[in-house]
């Protein structure tokens, strides 16, 4: 026997498509919303069919200056660098550039790890270290701790009061930085 033909058809499509579809449409809608209530915008808004006048101008009224853009300013590229006279000598370098430099060297390690455990010592005192790693001849490869520069003895003593306070023996290490040769 046959079956009879049901009633029912085939609907196209899933219930989860259906649900995205929906799903986008008001999240759009939504979106556009927010995006209006925040900016203030309101396309709905009624404007009134009747603007309420403007208050009543004085009787004598002064014509307005006629607005005049500002000029703007030229520029001529040699005159804009200053000092760049053709018989001008650059300035002498000044005597501060020439004073020496002073470190406070924490320690020496050939292990890099214990050059970082005592960077690390030194930034928890709220001082800043760096690490200078060099090859010395016959020892092989040492990492050096330094707090610095300083340009000042009195800066260079308090700091190594703070290094000795907390058991860090610290060595002072001076450097002239080179001076540049004029051309």
């Amino acid at each position: 026997m046959a079956k009879p033909a049901s009633s029912k058809s085939k609907r196209s499509g899933s219930p989860v498509f259906t649900g995205v579809l929906i799903g986008l449409v008001l999240g759009a809608v939504l979106a556009v919303g927010v995006a209006l209530w925040a900016t203030g915008n309101n396309p709905f808004k009624l404007k009134p069919a009747h603007p309420e006048a403007p208050p009543a101008a004085p009787t004598a009224v002064e014509p307005a200056p006629p607005a005049t853009p500002e000029a703007a300013p030229s520029f001529d590229f040699y005159k804009v660098l200053p000092g760049d006279a053709p018989g001008e000598l650059p300035p002498a370098p000044d005597a501060a550039a020439d004073t020496p430099l002073y470190y406070l060297q924490a320690g020496a390690f050939q292990n890099a790890d214990d050059a970082d455990n005592l960077k690390a010592q030194l930034a928890l005192l709220g001082l800043e270290a760096e690490i200078q790693t060099s090859d010395v001849a016959d020892k092989g490869v040492f990492h050096r701790v330094r707090v610095g520069p300083f340009r000042a003895m009195d800066e260079v003593n308090s700091t190594r009061s703070l290094l000795t306070q907390n058991n860090i023996p610290a060595t002072l290490v001076k450097e002239t930085p080179p001076s540049q040769e004029t051309p």
